[in-house]
């Protein structure tokens, strides 16, 4: 009797993914609501500046949340700012009462700019050019290219938007005698050094710095030296391959594919392939696109505070949204769009962006049901009491390790910003750490992670069109997120020295 194989009408196995941000975010809002029914109500005294005074907390009458019905109106209610105890949200440290709707539609608007920049091809035209350039120089490319990349992912977050640009620089990588890893890793790093070391990154920096109460500004010389000394780490770690490559073209760890990926891939000249010529008008709407972060910048930075005597603005949210909001308006005239093509490319930017400003209600959502329940404060003091005479120093280093897993449960900079910072911050003040600090700490942590977790469609996607495997990529970058995770921690404690 012969034997039959079940093989191919077993069903395959479904592998375990991590859920969306979505569900992870909301299925914490019912644990905070849980949670409320468990963990005592308690209060700290405030002083005048609105931030918790140590030493001070005291039980009060418990708030037990109603787990179903304000498990769904928590989001909603943190996009407005409504408390059903107070009336109002307190942000620690902030001065103002507001809810995340205001960050929510900046970010929306962003979206908006940053559609109406990218339809204009001058973003991807004045790369383009840059790589044409560059040709014949072989070892330039490297670490002009990851200037650049970094400079986005620094200053306006560029993540998604660079999966444009893996297929061209790959194919000048390759055409240089590098490989597939080494384009590949010119754009990843690039964008996620500079991300890891934002300057004024309105969806890392911007938001968290919102959150702690402090100003974008503030914390900006360590997060400078973190992108500057980050982006040399990484420029040297990926030349060092590339040189290595060109040497001995079978040392490359995708070598097994060097002659596919020649067929496959090929060099654009500027103009080709949807690549545009870069032109005098581009030149002026990149002019434009720049200016429009410096305006942001030079709004938010409080000069009088500082004791500089020029015109202080005084800028926040609502004043930075109106800013960008404008420059997309005059971008798209520039342009040459029409009434309907300005507004059809701005509502497709900011629906890209969409799905981000929902998670920043959804995470809001997380603080009210705690601030409802009043275990707010009972979890900074449970926290106040593990850290009781750990240093500043310390308390930094344990903040970046806390904010790595949960940047890979919560991968969006953005939700986990909105979910953290109003916890973490005001832990700063029991140990006198500047909250800007904490704000390091975050985006560090989390650009950190999100250069190799998995759940990051920048990584999966960049490396699929690169067709290096994951776990390829993670055995050559290892060794790189290492150095990086040393140097966050060493001038953390170096800002904490000197706080």
């Amino acid at each position: 009797m012969s034997t039959q194989t079940t093989t191919a009408t077993e069903p395959k196995r479904r592998r375990f993914t991590l859920p969306s941000a979505y569900t992870i975010l909301f299925a914490l809002i019912v644990l905070m609501a849980i949670a409320t029914w468990i963990i005592p109500a308690g209060e700290y005294d405030l002083n005048k500046a609105g931030e918790p005074i140590p030493g001070t907390y005291h039980e009060v009458e418990s708030h037990p949340s109603r787990i179903l019905v304000d498990s769904i109106t928590a989001p909603i209610n943190g996009l407005y700012g409504i408390e059903n105890k107070a009336g109002n949200i307190n942000y620690y440290n902030s001065g103002v009462l507001f809810g995340a709707i205001d960050v929510a539609l900046f970010i929306i608007v962003i979206g908006g700019f940053l559609g109406i920049t990218m339809k204009t091809g001058a973003i991807q035209a004045g790369i383009g050019r840059l790589v044409n350039r560059l040709r014949g120089r072989e070892r330039l490319m490297i670490p002009i290219l990851m200037g650049v990349f970094a400079l986005g992912g620094s200053t306006y977050g560029m993540a998604e938007e660079s999966l444009a640009f893996y297929a061209l620089v790959i194919a000048v990588m390759i055409a240089a005698g590098y490989d597939a890893l080494t384009g590949a890793a010119v754009v990843l790093l690039g964008c996620g050094i500079g991300t890891l070391g934002s300057t004024i990154n309105p969806f890392a920096t911007g938001i968290a710095s919102g959150f702690a109460g402090v100003s974008i500004s503030d914390g900006l010389i360590g997060r400078l030296v973190i992108l500057i000394i980050g982006l040399a780490i990484g420029v040297f770690f990926v030349m060092r391959y590339a040189e290595r490559v060109k040497r001995d073209p079978t040392s490359s760890l995708v070598a097994d594919m060097r002659a596919d990926n020649e067929s496959r891939f090929r060099v654009q000249e500027e103009g080709d392939s949807g690549t545009p010529e870069l032109t005098g008008k581009h030149k002026l709407i990149l002019a434009l696109f720049g200016l429009a972060f410096v305006v942001m910048m030079y709004g938010v930075i409080p000069w009088e505070d500082m004791g500089i005597e020029i015109l202080t603005l005084w800028w926040w949210f609502p004043e930075m949204t109106a800013s960008f909001l404008l420059f997309s308006i005059i971008i798209g005239l520039v342009a040459g769009m029409r009434e309907g093509e300005l507004t059809e490319t701005f509502v497709d930017g900011a629906r890209d962006l969409l799905g981000v400003a929902l998670i920043i209600g959804i995470a809001r959502g997380i603080t009210v049901i705690m601030n409802n329940g009043g275990i707010t404060d009972t979890v900074l003091n449970w926290a106040e009491t593990a850290l009781d005479g750990v240093g500043s120093t310390s308390f930094l280093i344990v903040m970046f390790l806390l904010f790595l897993p949960l940047s890979f449960l919560i991968p969006s900079s953005s939700g986990l910003a909105t979910v953290a910072m109003p916890i973490m911050a005001p832990l700063a003040t029991f140990v006198d750490v500047p909250e800007d600090l904490v704000v390091t700490a975050f985006q560090s942590a989390s650009g950190l992670m999100n250069l190799f977790i998995p759940t990051s469609a920048v990584v999966m996607g960049g490396l699929a069109i690169a067709r290096v495997p994951y776990g390829t990529y993670l055995r050559w970058v290892w060794p790189l997120l290492v150095m990086l995770a040393v140097l966050t921690i060493v001038v953390l404690s170096l800002g904490a020295a000197v706080a």
